[in-house]
C-alpha cells in the first residue's frame, strides 16, 4: 500500500515513522535547511537528533537550502525464504517513508532519503537519480551521524589497521571512540537498550566505519580510496542501507537478520548451491609438520591429497580443502604474491588427477586462491582460474587476501575501500557464473549480500583459530555472536582436537571445539585438524562433528552476555533434529536449559560436556559423553569448565 503526500517546497517538516508493533519510532526533521532524525523505543530516546547529508567533490554540501517536494509511504509484511543459513524463513515487515528533496538554489540537485522502520531496527539510505546537468559524482564525504549517548558502552575493533578486521574486541565507553572503528558496532545505552550500527547491501561504495566528530557524535567515516575520495559513482546510485539494529537484551540481538531482508532476492537460479563440511591440508602446516611451499615437507602433494580424500570418506565428511597446491609459495610468500599462478600446479601436485580421484569417492575439492592482496595479478588470471576449476569439477574455492593493503591498478588500497568492495563482488559474480561457491578470507565484511548471491557461503573477517597460541583468549569467541556474527557467518576453522601442541597451544576444551559448530555458523564449515586426530581415542567426540548440520531451519538464542557466554539452539533444516551448544569465557559456569522449544515428541539427547575437572589450560581433554531421553517439559543442567563449552544433539525418536 502506497500513500502520497505533496508539499510545494516545504521548508520545515516533521514526521514520525512507527514500526509495525508501534514500539520503535523514527522522527524525521527538516528545519533550517538541514535534515535530522532520531530514534525512540517505548518512548525512550535511544538515538538523539542526528544529521544527514552528503558532500561531493567540487560542489557544495547537499545539506543546505533543501526543500521537501513530496513524501511516499509504504508498508510491507511478507516472509522470505533463505536457501541456507541460520534461519529458513525471515520476516520482512516494515513501515517505509521516502522523502524527496530538491535544492532551492543552483545547482538544483535532487535526491531521496528512504527510511524503513522494523520492529527490531531502522534502516535508511540516500538515493541519487540522474541530475539535470551531470550523470556521475565523486563523493567526498557522507555526513551521516549516529548521536548515541557518549556514556553508552561499546564493543569495538579498530579500523584502518594492518590486520583488517582481525583484532580482539574491547569494551569501551562511546566517548572514547576518537579513532575509527569497524561495524557492526554493538552498543548498550544507559537506559539498557542494545543497538548495533551496521550497513546492508554494500555495493560499489566504501565500507562504513565510525568515529566521534568534534561534537562527540558518532559519524560515518567511509573508507577512502587512495586519492582521498570516498567513491566515484555513476547515476542513478543508492548508498548501502545504514542500519541500526535494536534489542532489549544482548542475547535477543544475536538473531537480528535485517541485513538479509534489506538485500534483494536472487536474480538467477542458485538451486545448485550446497553448504559443505570439509577437512583440509591446512592445520598440519600451522603446527609445522608440513609446508605450503614445495620441498621435503610439502603438504599439497598428490599423495597427501589422495590420503586426505580417503580419510574424508572414512570420516563421512564431504569435502577437502587443499592449500599450497599452486606455483608461487616459494620464499617470502607475503612479498612474492605478485608471482602467484592460479592455473599452474607445483611439480608434485596433479590437480586433474586429484579432482578425478575425489569425484570417484564422492568428495568435493575446495580449491584455494591466496592472492596476498595482489589484486592486479589475480584479476589478470581470474577468468582462466575459475574456468580451470570448473573444468575439473571443483565447485568450492577458499580465497585469501593476506596483507595490510590491496595492490590494484598500481595503487595501494584498503581491502574495504570502494575498489576492494568491487573486486570481491567481481569474484562472487564470476564464481556464480561457473557454479562455484566461495569462502573468502581477509574479506570485505558481511552486509547480507548472501541473500542475492547465495554462492557466497562463508567469509572470515575476524580473528579465527589461526590466532590460537596466545593471540586470543576464551572470551574472544564469546564476543563474536554479539558483534562480528551480526554481519553473517564466519569460517572460524573449528574442530581442533590437538589441544596441547606446543606450536599452537589451544585455549579451549575439547567440548568447546564441538560447540563452535553450532555457536559460530558457517555455510562452509571446516573440521580443521588432521584426520588422525579424529580417528583415534577421540573418535567418540568427533561423532558430533560428523552429525551436526551446516544449514538450519530456525535459531533460538537461549542465554548469554557479551564477552562472557553464549548458548543457542538450532533446528536442522533437513530433519527434525536439534543442536544446542554453549561456550564460556575464562570463568566456569553451570547452565540450566529448558527444552520447551521442542515439539511433543521424545528426543534422544547426545550430550557432550566438560567434565567436572576440565579446564582449558589444565585439563582440556576432560569430557563427559552421555545419552538420555527427553521431552519438551524437561530441562538439562550443563557444566561448562573455564574456557569450555558443550554440545548436544537432540534426535527425534
Amino acid at each position: 500500500m502506497f500513500k502520497w503526500a505533496k508539499w510545494l517546497l516545504r521548508e520545515e517538516f516533521e514526521k514520525d515513522i512507527v514500526s509495525p508493533n508501534g514500539r520503535l519510532r523514527c522522527r524525521f526533521y527538516l528545519k533550517n535547511d538541514q535534515i535530522h532524525y532520531s530514534i525512540f523505543k517505548d518512548e525512550k530516546t535511544i538515538l538523539r537528533k542526528s544529521k544527514l547529508g552528503l558532500k561531493f567533490c567540487g560542489e557544495k554540501l547537499i545539506e543546505n537550502n533543501l526543500r521537501l517536494v513530496r513524501t511516499q509511504s509504504h508498508r510491507k509484511n511478507e516472509t522470505i525464504e533463505m536457501p541456507w543459513g541460520e534461519d529458513r524463513f525471515l520476516k520482512n515487515n516494515y513501515h517505509e517513508t521516502a522523502f524527496y528533496f530538491a535544492e532551492a538554489d543552483k545547482p538544483n540537485r535532487i535526491f531521496t532519503l528512504r527510511f524503513r522502520v522494523f520492529d527490531d531496527g531502522l534502516a535508511f539510505r540516500y538515493e541519487i537519480p540522474p541530475q539535470p546537468k551531470f550523470q556521475q559524482l565523486v563523493i567526498a564525504d557522507e555526513l551521516t551521524e549516529f548521536n548515541i549517548d557518549p556514556n553508552a558502552t561499546a564493543w569495538k575493533i579498530p579500523a584502518y589497521q594492518p590486520d583488517r578486521y582481525e583484532y580482539n574486541y574491547e569494551k569501551v565507553a562511546v566517548s572514547s571512540l576518537r579513532q575509527s572503528v569497524h561495524t557492526p558496532l554493538t552498543i548498550r545505552t544507559p537506559n539498557d537498550a542494545y543497538l548495533s550500527i551496521h550497513e546492508a547491501a554494500l555495493y560499489d561504495y566504501g565500507s562504513m566505519t565510525l568515529k566521534l566528530n568534534e561534537n562527540l557524535i558518532l559519524k560515518s567515516d567511509i573508507t577512502p580510496l587512495s586519492d582521498g575520495t570516498k567513491a566515484h559513482v555513476l547515476l542513478p546510485f543508492q548508498t548501502p542501507w545504514r542500519l541500526i539494529m535494536v534489542a532489549s537484551s544482548a542475547i535477543s540481538l544475536t538473531t537480528n537478520r535485517l541485513i538479509y531482508v534489506l538485500n534483494d532476492p536472487p536474480r538467477e537460479d542458485f538451486s545448485w548451491v550446497k553448504t559443505l563440511k570439509f577437512i583440509g591440508i591446512w592445520w598440519a602446516m600451522y603446527v609445522g609438520e608440513w609446508t605450503w611451499a614445495p620441498g621435503e615437507r610439502h603438504g599439497a602433494t598428490t599423495e597427501h591429497a589422495k590420503e586426505y580424500i580417503d580419510a574424508a570418506v572414512r570420516l563421512g565428511i564431504s569435502g577437502l580443502l587443499i592449500e599450497g597446491w599452486n606455483d608461487g609459495w616459494e620464499g617470502d610468500w607475503l612479498q612474492n604474491g605478485i608471482h602467484n599462478k592460479f592455473t599452474v600446479s607445483t611439480s608434485d601436485f596433479n590437480l586433474p588427477e586429484i579432482a578425478h580421484y575425489a569425484k570417484s569417492k564422492n568428495i568435493e575439492i575446495v580449491g584455494h586462491h591466496e592472492t596476498v592482496g595482489f589484486v592486479d595479478n589475480y584479476e589478470s588470471q581470474l577468468e582462466a582460474a575459475y574456468n580451470y576449476y570448473a573444468k575439473n569439477g571443483i565447485h568450492y574455492i577458499k580465497t585469501g587476501y593476506a596483507g595490510s593493503m590491496m595492490s590494484i591498478n598500481g595503487r595501494r588500497e584498503y581491502h574495504h575501500s570502494q575498489v576492494g568492495v568491487n573486486h570481491y563482488q567481481k569474484t562472487i559474480e564470476l564464481a556464480a557464473k561457473n557454479h562455484i561457491c566461495l569462502d573468502i578470507h581477509e574479506p570485505i565484511k558481511g552486509t547480507g549480500i548472501e541473500r542475492t548471491w547465495p554462492n557466497l557461503l562463508s567469509r572470515e573477517g575476524a580473528r579465527g583459530q589461526e590466532y590460537e597460541g596466545g593471540a586470543i583468549s576464551p572470551s574472544h569467541a564469546c564476543f563474536l555472536p554479539y558483534t562480528r556474527l551480526l554481519s553473517g557467518g564466519m569460517d572460524y576453522t573449528n574442530g581442533i582436537f590437538d589441544l596441547t601442541n606446543n606450536v599452537k597451544r589451544i585455549s579451549t576444551t575439547l567440548a568447546r571445539q564441538l560447540a563452535y559448530f553450532v555457536t559460530i555458523y558457517s555455510g562452509m564449515t571446516m573440521a580443521a585438524d588432521r584426520p588422525f586426530m579424529y580417528e583415534g581415542n577421540l573418535k567418540s567426540a568427533f561423532k558430533f562433528i560428523h552429525d551436526v548440520s551446516t544449514s538450519f531451519e530456525k535459531t533460538i538464542p537461549l542465554a548469554g552476555e557479551i564477552g562472557e557466554y553464549y548458548v543457542v539452539a538450532r533446528k536442522d533444516r533437513d530433519s527434525e533434529n536439534w543442536y544446542v551448544a554453549g561456550i564460556t569465557d575464562e570463568n566456569p559456569r553451570h547452565i540450566h536449559i529448558n527444552l520447551d522449544f521442542l515439539d511433543s515428541n521424545v528426543y534422544r539427547a547426545e550430550i557432550y560436556q566438560d567434565s567436572e575437572t576440565a579446564h582449558y589450560r589444565d585439563n582440556p581433554f576432560g569430557i563427559d559423553i552421555a545419552t538420555k531421553h527427553v521431552g519438551k517439559s524437561d530441562s538439562l543442567d550443563i557444566n561448562l569448565a573455564a574456557g569450555g563449552g558443550f554440545a548436544i544433539r537432540l534426535e527425534k525418536k
